[in-house]
């Protein structure tokens, strides 16, 4: 559970950081515009995979205590 405590605060962190970095871009607006939009994605696609992981452990937590009851 640290570790993957540690990876989200980690993808939560470059997720900030692109944000940041999109919001303060002002040059070359078509190309980077394309590549903030394919970075988005795989940020957007991470955090889905996040969430599908903790709803996972969770569902695991809760196996492991039925049967240890």
């Amino acid at each position: 559970m640290t570790r993957l405590n540690a990876a989200m605060e980690r993808i939560e962190a470059a997720r900030a950081d692109i944000e940041q970095k999109a919001g303060d871009n002002t040059g070359d607006g078509a190309s980077n515009a394309g590549g903030s939009q394919r970075v988005m994605a795989l940020v957007n696609a991470h955090e889905k995979l996040r969430e599908e992981v903790a709803d996972t452990i969770g569902q695991i937590d809760n196996l492991i205590e039925e049967l240890e009851a």
